[in-house]
């Protein structure tokens, strides 16, 4: 399908979508916040949240502290007011809480005191996924915090809960032109560890067993169940490993999968620190892997290659009429001193150029577009 064409075409009802990666707003970002937990960490790397502070601001300047919610979104705020989208979704990759059951045996533990989740709202964040490696770090009265605390805010939930019920159940949300269900799914090769499966009676996430056709036939009895004319289903994964361009043949075949056998509209990847390669399949947009939209790794060297300081913010139109793609464009930013700021033009050109690339051989193109966007098209 030629975007160009799409663009032309698209009718008023199409429904605006914005989607990002993971937004790790714990450690050294929960420090400048207005309210913070005990920073002391459980860490091979680290004793304490403020030394991810500390690296950041070795690395390019003083950050002030507390800062107000609205701060570390930087240039974010601007985008997110100037296309406007029905909803944002977002892959939440931290609990909300002040517990201290930190999970013995896992090396990272993310959590952000539950007095600022007024930073998730700053961002107008509709739905938060939760289906992810980092929720239950800090055990399943962590857990439990995290969904009361977004719940008091107003922001829907998916992929985990108090039993499979609650986390296999959509997120819905209406707009002006039809609902838009969110269907959230983890793998262990996320790093999700297996013993966090929500079962009857038993908190947790909703992780898959494995990406068989079997698996895709549960989760189509489940979108059928919920689902009504005109609806949008967006499936949002958390998967793979957090460094490299391949995208496993299994997880295209999966992809494909949901669009042709779950009637899903959207594949809404993430888990790697990087953005992946773009695929259109069916007339449906396939994110394998979205990257980091934001966390506290500034300072930290390793894997440069990848550019892990560079994020994007994905925005889509759908229309509901068929569930077929009608635009989607991306505007990179940057991380500094906890803040997203437009990305240069240099860097953009970067992206640009991986992103064509990547998505190239899933028959997609990734172009420069107006103020500094890029557009895909297929």
């Amino acid at each position: 399908m030629n975007q160009m064409t799409t663009i032309a075409t698209a009718g008023k009802g199409d429904i605006s979508l914005f989607l990002c990666g993971d937004v790790m707003t714990a450690r050294g970002i929960d420090q400048i916040l207005p309210y913070s937990v005990d920073p002391m960490l459980h860490e091979p790397y680290a004793t304490s949240a403020l030394d991810y502070l500390r690296l950041a601001e070795r690395a390019h300047g003083a950050i002030p502290r507390p800062v107000d919610f609205s701060y570390i979104w930087g240039d974010a705020l601007a985008e997110w007011a100037r296309f406007a989208p029905d909803l944002c979704i977002a892959n939440l990759e931290t609990s909300l809480t002040t517990r201290d059951d930190w999970q013995r045996g896992k090396g990272i533990h993310y959590r952000m005191h539950p007095a600022n989740v007024p930073v998730l709202a700053a961002a107008g964040f509709d739905c938060c996924v939760l289906a992810n490696n980092h929720v239950l770090d800090w055990g399943v009265a962590g857990l439990a915090e995290t969904l009361h605390a977004l719940n008091r805010a107003g922001i829907k939930t998916a992929g985990a809960g108090r039993d499979i019920a609650e986390a296999e159940a959509p997120a819905v949300m209406a707009t002006g032109s039809g609902r838009v269900l969110v269907f959230a799914f983890g793998t262990q090769s996320s790093g999700i560890v297996a013993d966090w499966e929500a079962s009857a009676v038993q908190p947790g996430v909703n992780l898959l067993a494995d990406l068989s056709a079997a698996t895709l036939r549960r989760i189509a009895a489940k979108v059928k169940a919920a689902r009504r004319p005109g609806d949008v289903v967006v499936a949002s994964i958390h998967w793979g490993g957090n460094w490299g361009y391949a995208v496993p043949a299994a997880h295209r075949e999966f992809a494909h999968g949901l669009i042709d056998q779950c009637a899903v509209d959207a594949v809404h990847g993430h888990s790697s620190h990087h953005p992946l390669g773009i695929e259109v399949y069916r007339g449906r947009p396939i994110l394998y892997g979205c990257g980091d939209f934001i966390n506290d790794y500034e300072g930290i060297s390793g894997h440069e290659a990848y550019r892990g300081d560079l994020s994007l913010m994905y925005f889509l139109k759908i229309d509901p009429a068929g569930g077929r793609l009608s635009r989607l464009w991306m505007v990179p930013m940057q991380m500094r001193r906890f803040r997203l700021q437009r990305a240069s033009a240099q860097d953009t050109r970067w992206l640009c150029e991986m992103l064509d690339r990547e998505s190239r051989p899933f028959g997609s193109r990734v172009v420069a577009g107006a103020d500094g966007e890029l557009d895909l098209r297929w």
